[in-house]
C-alpha cells in the first residue's frame, strides 16, 4: 500500500519548521525515503509540493535543498498574515457554522483556564488551535490554505515569545469569537487585526546556526511509514 505523498510532504515540512534539516541543507530523495519508510516516489511529489510552498529550492548540480529566505521575506509573512487573518475573521463572522463555533469556544475556555495557570506550552498549540479553527470558519478552502502556509513558514522563520499577558490575549481571542457568533464582519476584522498586531511584536527572527555543517541532520520526529504498509 502506497503512502500518500501529502503524508510524506507533512513530515518534511514538519521537520523543516522544527529545524530537523538546516537552511540550504540538500534533501536526497534516497536518504528521505530511508528516513521515513517509503518509496522515493512520493517523496519526489513531496519535495514538488514544498517547492512550490517556498520551503525547498532546486539548485543546479545540488538538487533539492532547503531554502534559505532573506530578512526581507520573512517581514513580508507577517504583514501578510496582518492584512489576510482580520480577512478571514470578517469572512468567517458570514459564514461560520454552529460546529464552528462550539469548537472556537471551547478552545476560548481552555485558553483563559490556561491563561490563569500560567501555562505557556498548552497556550502555544492552543493559539495554533483557534487561529485554524477561525481561518477554517471563513468558508474559503484558498484562504484558509493561505494561512495555514503562512503559520508554518512564520513559525519557521521566527521564534515566538509568550506574550507579557495571557490573558489579555486570550480576552482577544473571546472578543473575535463573539463578534464571528453576532455575523458582526466589521468588529470581528477590527479586533483581529488589533490581535494580529499586537502577537507580531513578540516574534524574533531566527537567523541559521554557523557551527553545523550544511548536510547535518538531526533526528525526525516524525516517522511517517505505519505498521503493515508495504512500499
Amino acid at each position: 500500500m502506497r503512502v500518500p505523498a501529502h503524508s510524506v510532504c507533512t513530515a518534511i515540512r514538519d521537520d523543516i519548521v522544527a529545524g530537523v534539516y538546516e537552511r540550504g541543507s540538500r534533501l536526497t530523495e534516497e536518504l528521505l525515503a530511508r528516513r521515513y519508510g517509503v518509496s522515493r516516489v512520493p517523496v519526489r511529489e513531496a519535495l514538488r509540493t514544498l517547492e512550490a510552498e517556498g520551503f525547498v529550492v532546486t539548485r543546479r548540480h545540488a538538487g533539492a535543498c532547503v531554502a534559505e529566505p532573506t530578512e526581507q521575506e520573512a517581514a513580508d509573512l507577517l504583514e501578510m498574515r496582518m492584512l489576510l487573518e482580520p480577512l478571514g475573521a470578517a469572512r468567517a463572522a458570514q459564514r461560520r457554522t454552529e460546529a464552528h463555533l462550539k469548537v472556537l469556544r471551547g478552545l476560548v475556555r481552555l485558553g483563559q483556564e490556561r491563561a490563569r495557570r500560567g501555562n505557556s506550552e498548552d497556550l502555544r498549540s492552543l493559539g495554533g488551535w483557534f487561529h485554524e479553527t477561525l481561518a477554517q470558519a471563513s468558508g474559503s478552502p484558498a484562504l484558509t490554505s493561505t494561512l495555514a502556509q503562512l503559520r508554518h513558514k512564520i513559525a519557521w522563520m521566527y521564534a515566538v515569545e509568550a506574550p507579557a499577558n495571557p490573558a489579555e490575549s486570550w480576552a482577544e481571542h473571546g472578543g473575535i469569537v463573539d463578534a464571528v457568533a453576532r455575523g458582526d464582519s466589521e468588529r470581528a476584522r477590527a479586533i483581529t487585526a488589533l490581535h494580529t498586531e499586537r502577537a507580531t511584536v513578540v516574534h524574533r527572527l531566527r537567523f541559521p546556526g554557523g557551527a553545523d555543517r550544511p548536510d547535518r541532520v538531526r533526528t525526525s520526529q516524525h516517522p511517517v511509514n505505519m505498521t503493515g504498509l508495504r512500499h
